[in-house]
């Protein structure tokens, strides 16, 4: 798990390979998402669950003054299972 932390009109473009399988929510302030088209989407506030995986969102935005914050959760790694490796 961590935390994004976007500072009051900041931007972080959004890197598919870190954000594959992640699950995100908005702890504090908003986040907008910016399309990929460049045009801005919907701007989520708190308690905002969202996954990007398949979306084609190319940024995060904070449209807002405020620091804004996400929690971003990733699963972790399991290792394979087989037949001969169950028990």
């Amino acid at each position: 798990m961590r935390t994004l932390t976007l500072r009051g009109g900041a931007r972080v473009a959004v890197v598919d390979a870190e954000w594959c399988d992640a699950f995100a929510v908005v702890t504090h302030g908003r986040v907008q998402l910016e399309l990929r088209d460049g045009e801005p989407g919907p701007v989520l506030g708190r308690d905002a669950g969202f996954w990007l995986r398949g979306t084609g969102v190319r940024a995060l935005r904070n449209p807002g003054r405020r620091t804004a914050r996400v929690r971003i959760v990733t699963p972790r790694a399991r290792p394979a299972t087989g037949p001969d490796q169950s028990r």
